[in-house]
């Protein structure tokens, strides 16, 4: 999809803004939704411009390309449309889909710990007690995106007490017991509405659990999440691969090779992973999307080192085009982005120990 021009405008003069301050963390998100971004990949039924999660990994994806910061909050904000839409809480889904594909309240994924624990890396962090009418849920999440203060409804995996299976909830900011955090002094993406979330004694009702058992709902959202993740490193990269472009028809063009091939190998993944996610097949063998999202934080650090060499020694003066000072500092977040690469080697490891076994 083309950006509108009011939004591709607003992240051109703001993008250094969103990645070094919390100054514009309230703004993002309306911008964003004065975009249509929310809507897109989302059911008309629900407000949105259809289409599927495939039109949702483009929309993040050029975003990335102006502002890091945003792409988050979209990817944020959207992964969570995308858990309601497979739900089968029909209640839910109706209450908050519409709403949210209008940028009334902010969605926040909050299930980096779920992924993690889905994989065997991380207990769960929070443990739902069944009570009269719903539950009461303790823990907290030490790192969820687009915790907006102005209100915010966030998803979490849960532990049950007794033997019943994990589940997957929401909680809204304003119930009793949910605490937020200051935002959390991040070196980059500062505008991004980052913090902590603590739960003490906070009641949910049954009309809020997403689904009641984690490991049958996981790996079916699973390949959006991830996909829409990618986005992400999909429209940095291309930043810098075209900023490279530009520099080597002036000064380096002994580089213009290696910035064509890096091109079409991003091309080539975007191909592989759109289809894997058309044709489900990621759903039961992750393993592929892992790889992928792997590959695309490579082909991310390898932009940007491009960029840097076709630049040279001009890269790193302040008053020089501070876009690649951003996008170096973007860049350091991809391999640490949950799940980060780190841990899906280990899971790509384990996998590959157990079919060989």
């Amino acid at each position: 999809m083309i950006l509108p021009t009011t939004l591709q405008t607003w992240l051109q003069a703001q993008s250094d803004t969103l990645d070094r301050s919390q100054d514009l963390a309230s703004e993002v998100l309306p911008k964003l939704s004065e975009a249509g971004l929310f809507g897109v990949g989302v059911p008309q039924q629900y407000g949105g411009s259809g289409g599927d999660v495939r039109d949702a990994i483009h929309a993040i994806a050029d975003v990335a390309e102006y502002s890091l910061t945003a792409a988050f909050v979209l990817w944020g904000h959207r992964t969570f449309i995308e858990y309601l839409l497979h739900s089968p809480n029909q209640v839910l889904a109706e209450r908050w889909i519409a709403r949210l594909a209008k940028g009334e309240r902010a969605g926040a994924t909050g299930l980096s710990n779920a992924m993690k624990f889905l994989s065997g890396i991380e207990s769960l962090q929070i443990t739902a007690t069944p009570e009269q009418d719903g539950f009461q849920l303790e823990g907290s999440l030490a790192w969820v995106t687009n915790l907006r203060k102005e209100g915010f409804i966030a998803a979490a995996a849960v532990a049950s007490s007794k033997d019943a299976p994990p589940a997957i909830v929401c909680f809204c900011n304003e119930t009793e017991g949910v605490q937020r955090s200051a935002d959390l002094d991040l070196m980059a993406l500062r505008s991004s509405n980052t913090a902590a979330v603590k739960l003490k004694a906070v009641h949910i009702s049954e009309d809020e659990v997403i689904h009641s058992n984690a490991r049958e709902y996981l790996p079916g959202v699973r390949p959006g999440f991830l996909g829409m993740q990618c986005g992400m490193s999909i429209g940095l990269a291309r930043a810098s691969l075209r900023a490279a472009e530009a520099l080597c028809a002036a000064t380096r063009s002994q580089l213009n090779g290696r910035v064509s091939e890096l091109q079409q190998q991003l091309n080539d993944v975007v191909e592989a992973m759109t289809a894997g996610i058309l044709d489900g097949s990621f759903k039961t063998k992750a393993a592929g999307l892992f790889r992928i999202r792997i590959t695309l934080a490579e082909i991310v650090q390898q932009a940007v080192m491009l960029e840097l060499q076709a630049s040279g020694g001009r890269a790193y003066l302040q008053d020089n085009d501070r876009n690649f000072a951003r996008r170096w500092r973007e860049s350091a977040f991809i391999p640490i982005v949950t799940p980060s690469l780190t841990q899906l080697q280990i899971e790509l490891q384990k996998q590959a120990a157990t079919s060989g076994a």
